[in-house]
């Protein structure tokens, strides 16, 4: 089958033919891509590739068709329509009956070499092998199609997770930083949770234009429109879609006292200066979230099955299977918001 795969020079990546997968396990499921997508985690783990093998099939979400099952595999069958969560989790131990996936030991990252645990191969291919079927895939939500359905495994799953760690209450004004995906649909997910004002923060003038329903702004901008829509109280919440220092400090400087800070952009490096004394002196709470299908998907899937988020607002780009490493470019010097690839 043909894949995209890490070339083994960093930033780079090739369309190939690879072994098709095979099932390895009772409970596994093999699934014929149909819409894979590229993530910004993908461009962070091809930019900084130390765990990740030249050759590695890369990508973490899609969407497509059952063709095999093993017999261990209860819910699915072949010719279903799916949708695949980013990682994978046994669905019965401690952590998963708990609703917390990210934390089961078997937990296996699509894509990512062994940046996130054992690796797994991706999505990003013809065919991509999924263990724990019964947990890892979601039916296709009836009236949604492949396009916004590709959007449920993560990009999606983690702004809604990011607006239900916040704690969001009716009325609330949230920050979120960064108009990339997961910041535009964060900003969405907390309009349809009940948020008040939303302000989008965003350097770049074209993703600023692509907010739906935020009030989006420049960096230098953002404190001055958070202080005039709250009274110079700062946002109730923040939602920090950049990760690392520049996104945390930024939320800092933008929360209210006793507001809420959530980040889920990934790290750019392993440690921050916590500003402990500010923190401490206004009640703040900063917490982390990673999207989780396996968990949510029953409000991701009726969010967008009503139309209360529109993945697609944010206009993705879409190309072959064989264009991939020109959509990996494109996403990289942001002339391209989301690439949807079509296999």
């Amino acid at each position: 089958m043909r894949a995209v795969v890490y070339a083994g020079t960093a930033g780079e990546v090739a369309v190939r033919e690879v072994p098709d997968p095979v099932l390895a396990d009772a409970a596994d499921a093999i699934v014929r891509v149909r819409r894979a997508a590229v993530c910004g985690t993908d461009l962070h783990v091809v930019a900084h590739p130390e765990h990740l093998p030249a050759g590695t099939v890369l990508g973490h979400e899609f969407a497509g068709e059952v063709v095999e099952v093993g017999a261990a595999v209860r819910e699915y069958r072949r010719g279903d329509q799916v949708v695949g969560a980013d990682f994978t989790a046994c669905g019965s131990c401690w952590w998963c009956r708990r609703g917390d996936h990210w934390e089961c030991e078997r937990r296996r990252f699509f894509g990512t070499g062994a940046a996130f645990g054992e690796p797994l191969a991706g999505a990003q291919a013809e065919l991509v092998r999924v263990p724990f079927a019964d947990t890892v895939l979601r039916p296709l939500p009836p009236g949604v199609g492949l396009d916004a359905a590709v959007f449920l495994g993560d990009t999606l799953a983690t702004g809604y997770a990011a607006v239900r760690r916040a704690g969001l209450v009716p009325g609330d004004t949230v920050a979120v930083l960064g108009g990339g995906p997961v910041g535009q649909l964060a900003a969405l997910a907390a309009q349809a949770c009940g948020a008040g004002v939303v302000v989008l923060v965003e350097p770049v003038a074209a993703r600023r234009a692509t907010a739906q329903g935020s009030v989006a702004v420049a960096p230098q901008e953002a404190r001055a429109v958070v202080d005039a829509v709250t009274a110079g109280r700062g946002a109730d919440a923040v939602v920090d879609a950049v990760g690392g220092t520049v996104g945390l400090d930024a939320a800092f400087g933008l929360v209210r006292r006793r507001g809420t800070v959530v980040s889920v952009g990934v790290p750019g490096a392993s440690t921050w200066p916590l500003p402990v004394a500010d923190a401490f002196a206004g009640e703040l709470t900063l917490r982390f979230a990673i999207g989780d299908l396996m968990r949510d998907g029953d409000a991701l899937a009726a969010l967008v099955g009503s139309g209360a988020v529109d993945p697609l607002l944010l206009a993705p780009d879409t190309v072959a299977l064989d264009d991939a490493a020109d959509a990996y470019r494109a996403m990289a010097q942001r002339r391209s918001l989301k690439t949807l690839i079509v296999t």
